[in-house]
């Protein structure tokens, strides 16, 4: 019986509708418009022209009537987070699809979201200079199919993501640039469909998202990333790797770091000296388990080497909707932009000092010892597990205050789990880690004083 009813209780609650969580009170973020940008300086010199004063509601009225289920469906796609959300989504779908490494993912990553943030600063600026309110604010006969954000309507936040995330996407992806295209197209006519904006805001959005993205990709055009494959040193201690994997990420030009070697850490222990001797019986005299090695295999396949951009960004998803954060346009454009900066420029300070310093990997070291899988195609110091998780971990931990020893958790095993598979030394996990949290604590200096609170 108590079966029964416990079955009966379970039934009704995944029966009901699910409840969005509440909007703030007062609006979201009116301050927006006056936070840094990354790149495109003042954003009131990108300001659009106002808008209209004919009513625009009739072209809503037709539209809500014409709410089918599949246009619903779109709706609540589009509507589901903060409108970087989907957009980051495809990106990093996009990237799996095409086999980037993680390197060439994290470029990409972090020019979208410094460009998503940068547009979502130049919208709030709009915005509130010239305060139009939102449809169903004006027209008590509309509907809106979505909760209706605290914020005035023009330009429409929506459209200038998707307008500047299709922009960025067709520059990396080319052959994609017509599916990118009709994302857009989809993602601004939602908002229609939903009676959240007019088509007006919609089409001065999409217009300034993308005036705005061609503009930030203007500037990184040259970034280094054409640059020849490093000079290879040769001699006893150093890796002797056939391929070695995109040695030119050394050279490319980060985001917060003055320059690559910025914060290049002291060379690693020297390939005869008694402390790597000390550190190679360490990794010979651990005991593997069941656990240390499905732990392993993890951060090996799933969640780090070419999926790590997609981990830590589930992660701040994740802390985004924890935090009530999803119709915070502004603040989620910001976290995403700071945590694929932190990721991007200490990818391009760790493998700068691997092919500074060219450190031999355990097997190696002892041709006989055997690592848990077949060891990554570059040097070994310092680790890149530790470096990326390290970093991700900090951004995320001054983000998120109350989470942040889950991160550091995190963090620490995906770096441990580079010694428990036998393929880093200890020294190549203490050196990433100390990476990893220089080049975060840049990120943070950023977000310290940019205004944002």
């Amino acid at each position: 019986m108590r079966t029964l009813l416990l079955t009966l209780v379970l039934l009704v609650l995944v029966s009901r509708p699910a409840l969005a969580p509440p909007l703030p009170d007062a609006d979201v973020e009116p301050t927006a418009g006056t936070w840094p940008t990354w790149v495109v300086g003042a954003p009131a010199a990108l300001r659009p022209l106002p808008p209209p004063a004919a009513s625009e509601a009739d072209e809503l009225r037709t539209l809500a009537t014409r709410r089918d289920a599949a246009t619903q469906r779109i709706i609540a796609y589009w509507d589901a987070g903060p409108p970087s959300y989907r957009w980051n989504e495809l990106a990093v779908a996009e990237a799996l699809r095409q086999h980037d490494y993680t390197h060439v993912a994290l470029r990409g990553l972090a020019l979208l979201h410094v460009t998503l943030d940068d547009a979502l600063v130049a919208t709030w600026d709009a915005k509130y200079a010239y305060r139009r309110p939102r449809p169903t604010d004006v027209h008590r006969d509309l509907s809106a199919a979505v909760i209706v954000p605290p914020s005035p309507s023009y330009p429409a936040e929506h459209a200038v993501v998707a307008g500047a995330a299709a922009e960025v996407l067709a520059h990396l992806y080319p052959q994609r640039a017509a599916f990118f295209a009709d994302r857009a197209r989809e993602a601004a006519e939602s908002r229609l469909f939903a009676a959240v904006n007019y088509p007006s805001d919609v089409q001065a959005g999409l217009a300034l998202g993308r005036d705005l993205a061609r503009r930030v990709i203007a500037t990184r055009v040259s970034d280094g990333r054409d640059r020849p494959l490093a000079a290879r040193p040769r001699g006893a201690g150093t890796w002797d790797g056939a391929n070695p994997v995109l040695s030119e990420a050394a050279g490319w030009r980060p985001w917060v770091l003055a320059s690559a070697d910025e914060l290049r850490p002291a060379p690693p222990p020297a390939h005869d000296s008694a402390e790597l001797a000390s550190e190679m019986d360490e990794l010979r005299r651990f005991g593997r388990t069941p656990k240390t090695n499905a732990d392993a295999f993890f951060w090996e396949h799933t969640a780090g080497g070419a999926r790590s951009y997609q981990f830590w960004n589930e992660v701040l998803e994740r802390s985004l909707l924890e935090h009530r954060l999803q119709h915070n346009a502004p603040r989620a454009a910001r976290a995403y932009a700071l945590l694929n900066v932190a990721l991007h420029d200490v990818a391009v300070a760790c493998w700068d000092a691997k092919f500074a310093y060219w450190a031999l990997r355990p097997v190696q070291l002892d041709p006989t010892f055997q690592p848990l899988f077949t060891t990554p195609e570059h040097p070994s110091y310092p680790s890149g597990h530790s470096c990326l998780s390290a970093a991700a971990a900090a951004v995320l931990g001054h983000l998120f205050p109350r989470d942040a020893s889950r991160f550091e958790g995190l963090a620490s095993e995906a770096s441990e789990s580079r010694l428990w598979a036998g393929i880093h030394f200890r020294s190549d996990l203490t050196a990433g880690r100390a990476l990893g949290r220089r080049v975060a604590e840049r990120v943070i200096q950023r977000a310290r004083v940019d205004g944002v609170r």
